[in-house]
This record gives C-alpha cells, sequence and structure tokens, in this order.
C-alpha cells in the first residue's frame, strides 16, 4: 500500500471532551463553515492502542457500520482479539467469523507481523501512518483511523471516509460528493485540527442521516 502523502508530522492529541472543545475553538477561527453546526456534541471516538483496534479497522473496511459490528461480535465472542490468537486460528478460523479472503490474508499478515505498537504512539503521524500502510491490507483510511481512534492524534482524517464525505456534501452545499482526492485537499485548510473535522462531520452525518459512521 503507497504512503500517505502531505500529511502533518504533529503528535498533538484528543484525550478528553475538554480536548474538543478546545480544538473546536481552534477550528472555526480557520473555517467559520463549522459554527452552524457548533450545537453537536461529538463523542471522543477513542480505541485501545494495539492489535484488537487496528485488527477492527480491517473488519470495518468497505461493509457498512452493521455488519462491522456483527463480524466484530463473532470475532470477539471467538476470543481473536491477539496476535496468537488470530495465527493459530488460521484461514478456516477467520473464515468461520466472517472473514472475507482478502481480509483473512490481512488479518494474518497483521498477526504476524511483529508491529510494534508501543513505538507508534511515539511516532510523528506520517511516520506512524508510514509503518501501517507497509502492511498488507492497511491503506490510508485504515491507518488514519487507527491513528484517530486508538492514538487520539488531533490532526489527520480518513479522507476515503464515505460518512465524512457525505457530511461535507451536505455542509458545503455541493453538489456532488467529493471524492477522496477532493476531501484531502479540503482538509489541509482544517489543519492542525483535521480530526476535530472528522469527528464533527461524522456527528454531522449521524443527524442528517440518521445513520452512524464507522466509529
Amino acid at each position: 500500500m503507497g504512503a500517505i502523502q502531505n500529511e502533518s508530522t504533529t503528535m498533538s492529541r484528543i484525550e478528553t471532551l475538554d480536548d474538543i472543545a478546545k480544538g473546536f475553538a481552534g477550528l472555526i477561527e480557520i473555517d467559520p463553515t463549522f459554527q452552524s453546526i457548533e450545537n453537536l456534541k461529538p463523542p471522543l471516538r477513542r480505541r485501545p492502542q494495539g492489535f484488537a483496534t487496528l485488527l477492527f479497522a480491517i473488519v470495518a473496511q468497505q461493509v457498512s457500520t452493521a455488519s462491522a459490528a456483527a463480524i466484530w461480535a463473532r470475532v470477539q465472542a471467538a476470543g481473536l482479539i491477539t496476535p496468537d490468537a488470530v495465527s493459530l486460528a488460521d484461514e478456516d478460523g477467520l473464515r468461520a467469523v466472517g472473514f472475507s479472503r482478502p481480509k483473512i490474508r490481512y488479518a494474518l499478515g497483521l498477526a504476524r507481523s511483529g508491529m510494534d505498537y508501543a513505538a507508534l504512539e511515539n511516532m510523528p503521524d506520517i511516520e506512524a501512518a508510514n509503518q501501517l500502510t507497509a502492511l498488507p491490507g492497511i491503506g490510508p483510511w485504515t491507518a488514519e483511523i487507527y491513528l484517530l481512534a486508538a492514538l487520539g492524534r488531533a490532526d489527520v482524517f480518513p479522507a476515503g471516509d464515505l460518512a465524512l464525505q457525505e457530511g461535507a456534501r451536505i455542509l458545503y452545499h455541493l453538489d456532488q460528493r467529493p471524492d477522496e482526492k477532493a476531501m484531502r485537499q479540503m482538509a489541509l485548510a482544517w489543519s492542525p485540527w483535521r480530526a476535530i473535522a472528522a469527528r464533527y462531520l461524522w456527528e454531522f452525518y449521524r443527524a442528517e442521516k440518521q445513520r452512524e459512521g464507522i466509529l
């Protein structure tokens, strides 16, 4: 998978709801358009660091929120949330809980990669993302979701996320939903608070569509 380009090298963190509030104050100074949705109160959207969260992101690739939740429930019930458990389950065990053929390969590759999750915590955003996207099946969206949710990075934006694209389309009254390239370019203006923008756009999408994004 290709490396993420033109992304922040900062390591700012979002650890609390107060951090979201402070970040949003900075975001609306950059882009007052977000003031129109300031009444929304997005959740923290944090997940634990480590293998299980990255495996969940793989499960969630290109499926609906409901499908991802159903598969993940089976993964958890089977205890397949550690590298050793996934490696031992091998292809048959992963197929039994709902992994597709490509995702079986990605999950086994991740389990056997020896990824140093503690080291990721201390890397700049782009370096951590590039470490992740070097693995099979880990593209920019998966890496950025991990940086945002597990590491709490303040200036990453999963531009390939359809809910974020649709939220931006509605908020900015665009004729069509921006694709990943256009969304990534659009999000540059929100630095250093791109993860704050993502949280508000996810919540805006939920309010408008009565559907959840993946996080």
